[in-house]
């Protein structure tokens, strides 16, 4: 069911605690992390504590976590230092935009000029 923890997803092992990451900052509603494959000097993910399969059905469902988690990838940047020189949020959503862990997250890329043909 929507909103509830999946046991074969990922990300809610993490938000769980069975499988480590390493968490960057963490809110009642939110979990921000280090991306285990980064495309950049910074690259976290930002995600919901609840499962919804992408960010639109997170929208749809949930739009004051949506908003959250707009502004915790905010403060991921602000943390990480690059604010001053840009970041890049990313919502994949379905697999033909390069989804390929179907709970939904913002990626905060920063740390290096970015150019259209990333991630």
């Amino acid at each position: 069911m929507a909103g509830e923890p999946q046991s074969d997803c990922l990300f809610c092992k993490i938000v769980a605690g069975e499988i480590p990451a390493t968490v960057v900052r963490e809110t009642e509603r939110t979990l921000a992390f280090r991306d285990i494959s980064p495309k950049a000097p910074t690259h976290v993910l930002v995600i919901p504590k609840v499962h919804y399969p992408n960010a639109a059905a997170l929208a749809d469902a949930e739009p004051e976590i949506t908003a959250e988690l707009l502004f915790q990838a905010g403060e991921v940047a602000a943390d990480e230092k690059i604010v001053e020189s840009g970041y890049r949020l990313i919502f994949n959503t379905g697999a033909g935009a390069g989804q390929t862990i179907f709970h939904a997250h913002v990626h905060v890329l920063g740390g290096r000029p970015m150019n259209e043909n990333m991630v």
